[in-house]
């Protein structure tokens, strides 16, 4: 009797434990900024074939339900003063600061929603081997705050698909966190930099003593 009892908690416990099994933990990873850099993968970059339409964006967001898109969501999670979400997620008031260039927006058509890696940047490093459906994930990342940023249309703009080989912010003081979290997006989604890349990120790291990497692989 005791053999059968044992048998069939046994078997009871190998039944039930594929549903006890979750998807794979992504483990968040911090590093000071030099060895972040010196993590990223090399790779030489490739336009080919790129066009902005292959990252749909802005998609449904986080919670479809709500009836605001990305763009929408990220402006209300960033706001310094929250803003009034109206009839089809009009947003009117509110308040932000825009840390690229150091700047008080109240308005939020006066922002753009930058993706820290650029789409075109992103292409170039990696994402053209992607699925459509990993571009979509991608271009509308909200798992990390670093990923979008609600920044100065102006400063947006000024940046444009540029890396920091070519761009950083006007705001000195920031530099060391937009490399930091230029860093993080690329090791996020195991993306490459090229060498004048990794030259500019080591320069600026030089100077962040006290700053450090975090970041979570991408599901």
């Amino acid at each position: 009797m005791l053999k059968a009892v044992l048998r069939g908690l046994a078997a009871a416990s190998l039944t039930v434990l594929p549903l006890t099994v979750s998807e794979p933990v992504h483990a968040v990873e911090t590093l000071p900024v030099p060895e972040a850099v010196a993590g990223l993968p090399l790779g030489s970059e490739s336009r080919d074939g790129y066009d902005r339409d292959a990252f749909r964006h802005w998609n449904a967001g986080v919670k479809p339900s709500d009836g605001c898109n990305t763009r929408a969501e990220v402006l209300i999670t960033e706001a310094v003063e929250a803003p009034a979400v109206g009839p089809n997620c009009r947003l009117t008031g509110g308040r932000w600061w825009s840390y690229y260039d150091q700047v008080w927006v109240t308005s939020a058509s006066g922002l753009d929603i930058d993706h820290m890696v650029p789409l075109a940047e992103s292409w170039d490093s990696g994402a053209s081997a992607w699925t459509a459906q990993r571009r979509e994930a991608y271009a509308n990342d909200q798992g990390v705050a670093a990923s979008l940023v609600a920044v100065t249309a102006r400063s947006n703009r000024s940046k444009a698909d540029q890396d920091p080989d070519q761009w950083l912010p006007p705001a000195v003081g920031v530099r060391c966190r937009y490399v930091a979290e230029w860093v993080a997006t690329k090791l996020r989604w195991s993306l490459t930099a090229d060498e004048a890349e990794v030259a500019a990120l080591r320069e600026v790291a030089a100077g962040c003593p006290d700053q450090t990497v975090t970041y979570e692989s991408a599901t």
